[in-house]
């Protein structure tokens, strides 16, 4: 999504992505930053794009269809490991 929108190619892998974007605070969430989980045993295991009103899109596993989920649901609210959003200082740290 963000290649298309802005031409950003992200890393691949969930805690990659954390890596490369800004860590901020559940009251800052808006609609286009991603959402960890940890669905794996292991910190940023899993990753989602926030759409707003508490909901957002991702693909359960390779290859199966995207959809949207509620992170209210029990499953992601006890899963929900961190909010990061992709900023200009954490493109620019990509690149180095």
């Amino acid at each position: 999504m963000y290649q298309e929108a802005i031409g950003l190619v992200l890393p691949r892998q969930a805690e990659k992505q954390a890596l490369a974007t800004e860590e901020i605070s559940t009251s800052d969430l808006q609609p286009g930053d991603l959402v960890f989980f940890n669905t794996m045993k292991r910190a940023h295991s899993h990753v989602g794009i926030y759409v707003g009103d508490n909901k957002f899109i991702h693909s359960p596993t390779t290859g199966s269809r995207v959809r949207m989920e509620d992170m209210k649901d029990s499953y992601w609210k006890i899963r929900l490991d961190g909010l990061r959003r992709v900023s200009l200082s954490a493109l620019l740290s990509m690149l180095e």
